[in-house]
């Protein structure tokens, strides 16, 4: 019997269409456009639907990506919407802001041709088909209500998907959230550009439609604790409270005025719209020199919408090389493209003012790379006599954040590390507290998005566990 001929396997993964950077370094709508549905069918078309299925034990979330993927090659996208939101409750968001490069596609067997499957931006493109398809949608079939009660504290990633997921199991969640707008760090941290806000709150919508009560301006520790939570109504909590807590440098100046932390210039451009003047007009220091001090892609955010706001030069301030960036390339190339200036093996030394305590300039160490430190990158070290000044009237602080201790500070029976982080089983989410789950940066410190979804889904599996015994 004549062998089959094997088909060729395709290499050539399918470009996604950008704004172009002289066009888009002046405007706040999407930089990535997505695919097109000649686009999707063609990138879906190279998946080999590998028996191994690597890229799913690659997600955080477990997504049966290769059933997904095959339901858009075959044009069935109301499958291919259900097979992603049965493990996924936010597609739309992880498929802009998910670093597939390093978990996902990282381990697709195309990936050993230097070809992976683009997988985030086939997730992106059937999450977007379902948002502009909602009459096509088929609605969550609910179990019957189990009469728990479960308070969810924290809109964020972690919070959302924990939420979602136990109100598909039938428990009754209340979801907690600070600020006047549910979506955590989603709204407050990234930007239009990156993750339009009409796509987080369609996300949070859904949330909402499997019967999650969203409540909103409530700082819980103030107007209701852990414990009191525990004592009137609920038979668990979730903290997913995230962490909003800014780090700086402790260096000389860093309260002068036109000093920022991300949060804060994140917050004002983000949250509060600051982007968007003179519709708003929030209060912020519009730089025409401003140094963002960091790496990650909290620094290249911030980078980013400084640029925008309308300064002429931005510079990326990085005490180590290009080699141990920890932004995602995507973000590096953009920022780049865009005209960012980066200055690595560059550490700040003081932040100069004038005599009305506005920076006027940054005095700056000339770094080296020393021997690896614990994190496994080169450990940056001083070159002696090596200063020098950066003329700069903005600076933005983007070295991390840590959790806000509100909550751990009123919670009796905590466990707290050092470095204020809740201790939590990383495989359930469970605290040595009875009855609380936490999971998240709340947990990790400051870490990805999908990270934050994955223990929201680990907890609400644990949470459903306890409650039905």
């Amino acid at each position: 019997m004549e062998e089959k001929p094997k088909s060729k396997i395709n290499l050539n993964r399918v470009e996604m269409p950008r704004q172009d950077p002289k066009v888009r370094a002046h405007n706040y709508k999407e930089v990535a456009l997505g695919y097109t549905d000649e686009m999707v069918k063609e990138e879906a078309s190279r998946c080999i639907q590998c028996p191994k299925r690597m890229c799913v034990s690659g997600c955080p979330v477990n997504v049966d990506i290769p059933e997904f993927i095959k339901a858009v090659r075959e044009g069935d996208m109301p499958e291919a919407v259900k097979i992603l939101k049965s493990k996924n409750a936010l597609p739309a968001i992880c498929g802009r802001v998910c670093p597939q490069e390093t978990q996902c596609e990282a381990v697709c067997t195309l990936a050993k041709k230097n070809a992976p499957i683009a997988i985030g931006r086939i997730e992106r493109y059937v999450a977007d088909w379902d948002l502009g398809n909602k009459e096509k949608r088929s609605p969550t079939e609910l179990p019957p209500p189990t009469g728990k009660k479960v308070a969810v504290i924290g809109s964020g990633p972690a919070g959302l998907v924990c939420a979602a997921d136990l109100a598909k199991l039938g428990h009754k969640v209340t979801m907690y959230e600070a600020l006047h707008t549910a979506g955590g760090v989603l709204m407050y941290g990234i930007p239009e550009f990156r993750l339009p806000k009409k796509v987080v709150q369609a996300e949070v919508d859904y949330v909402k439609s499997l019967g999650v009560d969203v409540q909103l301006d409530s700082v819980m520790g103030k107007l209701a604790t852990v414990d009191e939570l525990l004592a009137n109504k609920f038979d668990a909590v979730f903290l997913g409270t995230g962490a909003g807590l800014p780090m700086f440098l402790d260096i000389p100046g860093e309260n002068l005025n036109g000093v920022y932390s991300a949060n804060e210039f994140l917050t004002r451009v983000n949250l509060m719209k600051a982007y968007l003047f003179p519709d708003y007009d929030t209060p912020i220091k519009i730089g025409k020199k401003v140094a963002v001090i960091g790496g990650g892609n909290v620094a290249m955010d911030s980078a980013r919408c400084a640029l925008r706001l309308g300064a002429d030069e931005v510079y990326i301030v990085y005490r180590r090389s290009r080699t141990e960036l920890p932004a995602r390339h995507e973000e590096v190339e953009n920022a780049e493209e865009e005209g960012i200036i980066f200055k690595f093996l560059t550490n700040p030394k003081q932040i100069i003012g004038d005599d009305k305590s506005w920076v006027k300039s940054m005095e700056c160490f000339e770094m080296e790379l020393g021997e690896p430190d614990a994190s496994g990158r080169r450990r940056p070290v001083v070159k002696p006599g090596s200063e020098f000044i950066i003329d700069v009237d903005v600076v933005v602080v983007a070295l991390g954040t840590t959790p806000n201790p509100l909550i751990p500070s009123t919670t009796k029976g905590l466990d707290i590390t050092k470095h204020g982080t809740v201790v939590a089983d990383e495989q359930t989410g469970k605290t040595v507290k009875d009855r609380v789950w936490a999971g998240g940066d709340v947990v990790t410190g400051a870490a990805t998005v999908i990270s934050a979804m994955g223990a929201g889904k680990r907890a609400a599996a644990s949470i459903d566990a306890f409650l039905k015994k």
